[in-house]
C-alpha cells in the first residue's frame, strides 16, 4: 500500500512512495504527530540520482522489519534535497558539525521544534567496518529519547546556536593581488600527473576553470579540460559527464549526470574553442536536448548513475561486447582506442570508455561510434528525475546561448529561448520566483537564492543572444525580488528570502559547492545588469556581495571559483560590447571576436534600441556592422573591422 508519498510531485519522493515506512513530506503536521506522540522525528535528505540513496532505500526502508520499528518510534520524513535546497543546508550543516563530514543519503533525528540532536549519512543494514547498523542507531535513539531527555535536549539546543551563528569572514574588495594569490593557491593544488585539483574523489572543476579562463591561465585549464574530455568521466558515445570521476585519472566516474555540471561544462569547453572543445561542447549540448529536454522544453535534472539494479551497467564495456557489435575487424580495434581490456577498468571484467588519443582513421571512429551507441541505446536506460529546477535551467540557458553564438549554432540559442519562456510563464508566480515543476506545473517551494541568481543571469544570456529586450525586463524583475528579500544587512545575501518558511536557522553559504553558490550567482547577474543598463544600484549590490567572500577567494579559491570568475570581469571593466548591424557574415565576425574576449558582455542588435541602455544610440556606421566597446561607462570610437576591434578589446 503506497504511503503519504504517493501524491509528492518529486520523482526522488515518489521512489519512496510504495515503502513500508510511513513517510511524511517535510511539513508541520509531521512534526504536530511528532509532539502529539513524543516521538523523535527522523528526517532522511537525498535525491533521485543518488546511488548509495537506493542502497540505503533497498537494504533498510524497503525492509519489513525495520520499517516498522521507524513507524512505531519515529515520525520518518524524507525530503529531496534538489527541491528543498534550504533544508538540506541547514541539516547538511548540522551534519558535517557533528561528524566532520557530509553527503547523501543524509540521516538527521530532531526534536518536535527542527532542532537536530543527531546526524549521519549512509548506515548499512549490518555492522560493517566498524560502523553500527542503521537499526542499532535507531534502538540507541530511542533510548536515548526517552531515558536521556536531558542529554538531547542540551544537545539540541548547542546545534541550534551553532546553526544560528553566521561564519565571519574578513569582508574586504576583491583586488587584483586577491584574484593573483588564488592562482597560486591553484597551481599548488593542481595535478600535474591527471590535471584537475586535488585527488580522488574528483570533481569537474568547471566553475574554476571559467575564472582561468578570464584570468588568462591557459596551463592548468587546457590541461584539464583535455583530460575531462578524454577520460571516462565523459560519455565518449553521447556526449555529457558524469558527477564525478572516483579515482585521480578521471578513469572510473560516480555514473550519475547532473543538469548542472553538464550546463557549466558546455560553456566553459564552447569559451575554450579548441577542436576538442567545439566538440566536446556540440556533444554536452546534443545530450542536454536528446535526454534531458522535456516535453514541456525545459530540462530534467539527472539521470541515474544505476540500471539493472547495478551502477554504471548502461555505460560500461567488455572486449566481447564491443566485438559482438563491430565485427572481429573492428571490435578489436575500437576496443584498443577505448581502453576496454580483459582485465577490466571496472567491476566484473568490464570497462569506463575512455579515449585517450586521438583516432588514426577518424571515419572509422564515427562509424563505431554510431554503432556502439545504437546498441547501448538498446540496453535498460537509466531512470530519469524529470523535475525541472529553476537554478539549473537558467545555467543551461547561459550555456546554450554562449554556445549558440561561438559556434554558429543558432539552433542552441532557440532551444535557450523556449527553456526561458518556460521558465517566466511556469516558474514565476505572482511576481516571484518558484524552484521546481514538473509536467508543467509549477511546485510549492519557493525560489532560493541560487535560482533568482541563475534564472537572471540565464535571461540576460538570452538577450545578449537575441537582442530582445524583454529579456532585460524579466532579468531586472527576478533580481529586484532577490534585492527586496534576500540582501543581508553586512551587504551579502541569505539563501532563502525573508519571508520564506522559517527553519531552524535560516541558511547562508556563500562558497561554491558542485553548482556555483547564490551569493556568487548573483554577483555574476547583478555586474553584467549593471553593464547593460549603467545601474550604480546593482554595480554597488555586485560589489558589496563580493565583499563578502574575499576570504574565501583568497584562502580556498576552489570553493569561490565563480565569484572568482565575476571578479575578474568586473576589474576589467567589465567590458561591454555593442554590436549593431544587418545579420550576416559581417557582423557574425565582430559578433564572434568579442565574445571570445574572456568575460566580455555582449549585446547584438540589428540597430539602435531604446529600451535597452547599452544600445541607445549605437548606429551602424556608414551602413557597416559596428562594434561599440565600452569600459565602466566610458566607451571608445565606433571600430568596424576586426583589427579596430581586437585593439579596443584589450587596450
Amino acid at each position: 500500500m503506497a504511503n503519504r508519498l504517493a501524491s509528492a510531485t518529486s520523482p526522488y519522493l515518489l521512489q519512496h512512495a510504495d515503502n513500508p515506512v510511513d513517510w511524511w513530506e517535510w511539513e508541520p503536521a509531521a512534526f504536530d504527530e511528532a509532539r502529539r506522540r513524543n516521538v523523535p522525528v527522523l528526517l532522511s535528505v537525498g535525491y533521485a540520482a543518488c546511488h548509495w540513496c537506493h542502497v540505503m532505500a533497498h537494504e533498510s526502508f524497503e525492509d519489513a522489519a525495520t520499517a516498522a520499528y521507524m513507524n512505531e518510534h519515529f515520525v520518518n520524513i524524507k525530503v529531496d534535497r534538489e527541491e528543498r535546497p534550504d533544508v538540506d543546508a541547514v541539516y547538511m550543516q548540522a551534519t558535517t558539525s557533528m561528524t566532520g563530514h557530509g553527503g547523501w543519503p543524509m540521516t538527521c533525528v530532531l526534536d518536535h521544534d527542527g532542532n537536530p540532536f543527531f546526524a549521519g549519512t549512509y548506515f548499512p543494514d549490518q555492522p560493517r567496518h566498524g560502523q553500527p547498523s542503521f537499526g542499532q542507531v535507531l534502538q540507541a535513539l530511542h533510548d536515548a529519547w526517552h531515558t536521556r531527555g536531558d542529554e538531547v535536549a542540551r544537545v539540541a539546543a548547542t546545534l541550534r546556536e551553532h546553526l544560528n551563528q553566521q561564519a565571519t569572514l574578513a569582508s574586504g574588495p576583491v583586488t587584483r593581488e586577491v584574484l593573483d594569490t588564488a592562482v597560486r593557491t591553484l597551481a599548488g593544488e593542481f595535478d600535474p600527473a591527471h590535471a584537475g585539483f586535488g585527488g580522488a574523489p574528483k570533481f569537474p572543476p568547471s566553475m574554476v576553470l571559467e575564472f582561468l579562463w578570464r584570468h588568462g591561465e591557459r596551463e592548468m585549464l587546457g590541461a584539464t579540460l583535455e583530460a575531462m574530455a578524454r577520460g571516462g568521466i565523459h560519455d565518449q558515445l553521447a556526449g555529457g559527464f558524469a558527477r564525478y570521476s572516483v579515482d585521480r585519472a578521471w578513469v572510473v566516474p560516480h555514473f550519475e549526470k547532473m543538469l548542472y555540471d553538464n550546463a557549466l561544462l558546455l560553456r566553459v569547453y564552447a569559451e575554450w574553442g579548441t577542436d576538442i572543445g567545439v566538440w566536446v561542447a556540440e556533444g554536452i549540448a546534443d545530450f542536454l536536448l536528446g535526454e534531458l529536454r522535456t516535453p514541456e522544453g525545459g530540462f530534467a535534472s539527472a539521470l541515474d548513475a544505476d540500471s539493472e539494479g547495478a551502477e554504471g551497467t548502461y555505460y560500461v564495456w567488455t572486449p566481447a561486447q564491443v566485438t559482438e557489435v563491430l565485427g572481429p575487424e573492428d571490435g578489436p580495434w575500437a576496443a584498443a582506442l577505448l581502453s576496454v581490456t580483459e582485465a577490466g577498468t571496472f567491476e566484473h571484467g568490464a570497462s569506463v570508455l575512455q579515449l585517450l588519443e586521438d583516432p588514426d582513421d577518424v571515419q572509422r571512429w564515427y562509424r563505431c561510434q554510431r554503432l556502439l551507441r545504437s546498441a547501448r541505446d538498446r540496453r535498460e536506460r537509466p531512470a530519469r528525475d524529470d523535475k525541472v529546477v529553476a537554478a539549473w535551467n537558467g545555467l543551461a540557458i547561459s550555456g546554450l546561448c554562449r554556445a549558440g553564438r561561438l559556434l554558429g549554432r543558432p539552433t542552441y540559442v532557440k532551444d535557450a529561448t523556449v527553456v526561458g519562456a518556460l521558465l517566466w510563464r511556469v516558474h514565476v508566480v505572482d511576481g516571484r520566483l518558484r524552484r521546481v515543476s514538473r509536467d508543467g506545473a509549477v511546485g510549492a517551494p519557493a525560489g532560493v537564492l541560487e535560482d533568482h541568481g541563475c534564472v537572471a543571469a540565464g535571461f540576460l544570456d538570452l538577450l545578449s543572444a537575441t537582442g530582445d529586450p524583454v529579456w532585460l525586463e524579466r532579468a531586472g524583475v527576478v533580481l529586484d525580488a532577490a534585492l527586496t528579500h534576500f540582501t543581508a544587512p553586512d551587504g551579502g545575501f541569505f539563501d532563502t528570502a525573508d519571508d520564506a518558511e522559517a527553519l531552524v536557522a535560516r541558511p547562508r553559504d556563500p562558497s561554491d559547492n558542485a553548482s556555483p553558490s547564490g551569493l556568487s550567482a548573483m554577483v555574476h547577474a547583478l555586474s553584467e545588469y549593471a553593464a547593460i543598463t549603467g545601474s550604480g544600484r546593482h554595480r554597488d549590490a555586485a560589489e558589496a556581495a563580493l565583499a563578502t567572500v574575499a576570504s574565501i577567494a583568497e584562502r580556498a579559491p576552489r570553493f569561490a571559483g565563480w565569484s572568482l570568475a565575476a571578479a575578474e570581469s568586473m576589474l576589467d571593466g567589465p567590458v561591454e560590447v555593442a554590436v549593431v548591424g544587418a545579420p550576416g557574415p559581417e557582423r557574425d565576425t565582430l559578433e564572434h571576436r568579442a565574445r571570445r574576449h574572456p568575460g566580455a558582455v555582449v549585446v547584438v542588435a540589428d540597430g539602435p534600441r531604446d529600451d535597452v541602455p547599452l544600445l541607445i544610440g549605437r548606429e551602424p556606421v556608414d551602413g557597416v556592422p559596428t562594434a561599440y566597446v565600452c569600459r565602466n561607462l566610458v566607451c571608445q570610437r565606433p571600430v568596424t573591422t576586426l583589427d579596430e576591434l581586437g585593439a579596443a578589446l584589450t587596450r
